[in-house]
């Protein structure tokens, strides 16, 4: 008896390990896709100038010619893609927002890069506002970075048809770009900002966020892909698994189940050392379907260009860094800087993310040395 149920607990297994949500890709087409891509290399981008996704794009602190200088600078170390963050409240000038993504899109076509355009985002601030956005806190890591939803949409379901409207719109518009390399449609979905604003006050974070957000996320992927959206769609896992975890469906969550079983293309977050990296690669890559880093490179946690880009290039596994150029999200601050602010002019012996200062100059010139040689440039 105990052996047949072993048996049917594994052939449950194996069902729900290949299960495809409606619409989705096959792995066929996903890797036909693949092959025609470069190794991808870039950066979780936001001008130096913005503080968050609304000061990026907003009519009147949205800055071309930043843009233009910053991707030229990418575009000198080989990088071929950026990964990019949109938001829901952008859709309340629908025709200016879409007419600056589309000058940005050129932008990156004109410096040869294809970014991945993120919809929505559950970390940081969960109360966000149009208009003028308030300066860098003094010390803090990503002090003004916004969610999308915020915690007032999310918790308010007469706000979903709203939120279909943006993603259906911003989806539509651009279902045919070729400038565009793919579509992920939720960062990091379960995160809970326990590390920061989640920690200083619990009652910002909705409690049931978690429950909320799982029941919402397929739909995010049903909306893009009514949309007719030709660009694979991926949302992914962020939270640390054993190899063998990740190959056990029994292990995921309900909300890593639904990334998994609705994404085109496997995409993760690996803040890590060398050695994880080289682990985690095999496992996602057992589900036969193409595989992109779309954050890591945190040096105060050794996970480094130098270390990890050779080995995810001998893989074809893309990869994307948070930060670019420091500025205001001040993403060069360590993630504890919200228990320890580095005031009084005080910076980290480290800095955590950014390839540049904002001065233009390498963070550490070996760094961009590994990115052009990883990158043939």
């Amino acid at each position: 008896m105990k052996r047949l149920l072993l048996i049917l607990c594994l052939f449950s297994a194996a069902i729900t390990y290949g299960q495809n949500a409606p619409g989705r890709w096959s792995a066929e087409k996903a890797n036909a896709w693949y092959a025609k891509e470069p190794f991808l290399v870039g950066s979780n981008y936001a001008p130096a100038n913005a503080i968050n996704e609304l000061e990026m794009f907003q009519a009147d602190s949205f800055d071309p010619a930043t843009i233009d200088k910053e991707l030229a600078m990418a575009e000198r170390i080989g990088m071929n893609t950026m990964r990019v963050f949109l938001h829901d409240l952008l859709w309340k000038d629908s025709a200016g927002f879409t007419k600056r993504l589309d000058q940005f899109l050129s932008l990156c076509a004109k410096h040869k890069i294809r970014p991945m355009l993120v919809l929505f985002d559950s970390c940081w601030d969960p109360f966000p506002k149009l208009g003028k956005q308030h300066e860098p806190v003094p010390g803090i890591h990503n002090s003004g970075w916004l969610q999308s939803p915020g915690a007032a949409a999310l918790t308010d379901e007469s706000q979903y048809p709203r939120l279909e409207t943006y993603v259906k719109g911003v989806v539509g518009a651009f279902k045919n770009d070729k400038r565009i390399l793919a579509w992920d449609v939720w960062n990091e979905p379960d995160n809970t900002n326990d590390n920061s604003y989640g920690k200083n006050n619990k009652k910002l974070e909705p409690a049931n966020k978690v429950a909320l957000v799982t029941k919402l996320l397929p739909r995010v992927f049903q909306w893009a892909r009514s949309a007719g959206a030709t660009q694979p769609l991926t949302s992914g896992v962020w939270i640390y698994r054993t190899p063998a975890d990740w190959q056990n469906p029994a292990k995921w969550s309900p909300m890593e189940k639904i990334q998994f079983e609705n994404s085109d293309i496997i995409t993760f977050h690996q803040y890590s050392n060398p050695t994880e990296l080289e682990k985690v690669i095999p496992a996602l890559e057992s589900f036969g379907r193409p595989v992109i880093c779309t954050e890591y490179m945190a040096r105060g946690v050794n996970s480094k260009f130098q270390t990890h880009l050779p080995i995810a290039k001998k893989a074809k596994v893309g990869m994307i860094n948070w930060g670019f150029v420091a500025g205001k999200t001040q993403t060069f601050l360590p993630w504890d800087s919200w228990q320890k602010p580095y005031v009084n002019g005080r910076e980290p012996a480290i800095w955590f993310h950014e390839v540049f200062k904002q001065d233009g100059t390498p963070v550490d010139p070996a760094e961009v040395a590994a990115i052009k040689q990883a990158t043939g440039k």
